[in-house]
């Protein structure tokens, strides 16, 4: 499939999804609107337009363009791309956010956004619409999306509802049974660490997989769903934010492995309120340096 033949299925798509928005009878803006919106040329727009009136989706006469009936699934075009999974997705999406800095109040444009990770724009919706529960996204009341952005305020949130969820996790873990499968992978991280302090001086930048798979470790032994589905997302928006803060990097990750090693002894001993205290003080400072990340990508 040509990649012009793709690019008006996607767009006449995603004109869909605008009309999805809309009811039986409303008008359609003019087509140099449209085309800022589905962010293409009025050539685009009005072969688009075309479509849709063949297909009897709207009565376009001259300037005027009434939706006659709602969009059906079977109106939409087959895409020759690829269709990511929601987790890649999910990552991408996220450092598109953090490292290009995407101001709070920016309206996301569905077609623009489908073309830069090269997915659906009806995937790209639906992934904006569970994305809305964290608090990133909302719909516009006149259609579309707008990022609320990763503001201090965010940052504050997100690290106060982590250390709930991580610490209800310590709790847990310290009362399980020494048959449980989930002592020998805390030994193992308990070895890697070690090895990595070993080698901090050059090897510092593989920390970043062992932090994330240290706190998927240990929130792995709360069986919720709902959990399961918060930490993914609070573990992707802590790494990116770690990715491109490298003021001293070397040194805030060799004192983030004592803080897991101290952690780890602790939940290794079964002691319940060394634990928590290690928890709490590696929280902490990863609440600090979150915010202070924000801060210097700010003002850098």
């Amino acid at each position: 499939m040509a990649r012009s033949d793709n690019r008006f299925r996607e767009t006449y798509n995603a004109l869909l999804d605008f009309c999805a928005e809309l009811s039986p009878t409303d008008t359609l803006p003019s087509e140099n609107l449209l085309g800022d919106r589905l962010g293409v040329s009025r050539t685009v727009v009005r072969a688009c337009l075309q479509r849709a009136s063949d297909d009897r989706l709207i009565r376009w006469d001259g300037r005027d363009k009434t939706l006659l009936r709602a969009p059906l699934p079977g109106d939409r075009m087959p895409l020759d791309m690829q269709t990511e999974d929601p987790e890649t997705l999910e990552q991408r999406f996220l450092e598109w956010i953090l490292r290009f800095d995407v101001p709070a109040g920016t309206p996301l444009n569905v077609a623009a956004l489908s073309r830069e990770f090269g997915v659906t724009p009806q995937l790209l919706q639906e992934f904006l619409a569970g994305l809305s529960r964290f608090g990133l996204v909302e719909r516009r009341k006149k259609g579309g999306w707008l990022l609320l952005g990763f503001t201090a305020s965010f940052a504050v949130e997100l690290s106060e509802f982590r250390s709930l969820l991580e610490l209800n996790a310590v709790q847990q873990l310290v009362t399980l049974p020494g048959s449980h499968p989930i002592w020998p992978r805390l030994e193992a991280l308990r070895e890697d660490h070690l090895s990595l302090l070993d080698r901090i001086e050059t090897d510092f930048h593989d920390f970043s997989p062992l932090d994330e798979r240290f706190h998927a470790t240990i929130n792995s032994v709360v069986q919720n769903r709902f959990v399961a589905e918060f930490q993914k997302v609070i573990a992707l928006i802590f790494h990116y934010h770690y990715m491109w803060d490298k003021t001293l990097e070397r040194h805030r990750n060799q004192a983030a492995i004592g803080e897991h090693l101290a952690l780890l002894d602790a939940l290794l001993l079964r002691d319940a309120a060394a634990s928590e205290r290690a928890a709490r003080r590696h929280l902490l400072t990863s609440k600090t340096t979150l915010l202070s990340s924000l801060r210097d990508h700010r003002l850098g």
